[in-house]
């Protein structure tokens, strides 16, 4: 079901988003502190239909920051982004996508959070690699939700 699921989605998704919301307009700028904390913010005080595109934003920006931790060194600071990511991530697993705005947008923003998740797993060191596939086997379950939730609609 889940490799079917991804394999509508790459055969379908070009004909159903709009060119704006192509992943190249996907923004990879990282937040300075206070902008991320006023991010998270947002999430927590937005009404319930805001939620899981601005979650899905949060899980994005902190998989973005760990990645250029990892890549700095700072081994233990990524863990502590990433669990942050998983926590956001559970957040909208559980069930902030069934009445949402912006679905697309946030499926599209998921999608490339996994690949350039997966692509940091693929460059990182043994010891680091467990939490990296804890994390990106969460973000793919909630992707396959949100992709779900796109086609229901």
């Amino acid at each position: 079901m889940k490799s079917t699921l991804r394999l509508i989605a790459v055969l379908l998704l070009p004909l159903v988003l709009p060119v704006s919301a192509s992943a190249n307009s996907i923004d990879e700028s990282l937040p300075d502190a206070s902008a991320l904390s006023q991010l998270e913010l947002r999430a927590q005080q937005a009404n319930p239909r805001d939620q899981c595109f601005l979650y899905t934003e949060l899980v994005h920006v902190m998989t973005e920051i760990a990645g250029k931790q990892m890549r700095d060194g700072d081994i233990d600071q990524a863990s502590a982004t990433l669990k942050k990511v998983n926590a956001y991530a559970q957040l909208i697993h559980m069930d902030l996508a069934s009445n949402t705005k912006r679905l697309k947008n946030a499926e599209l923003l998921m999608h490339h959070t996994t690949y350039r998740l997966n692509e940091y797993l693929h460059q990182a060191s043994s010891e680091d690699r467990a939490t990296l596939q804890l994390t990106l086997k969460q973000l793919d379950q909630v992707h396959d939700e949100l992709l779900a939730q796109v086609f229901r609609h």
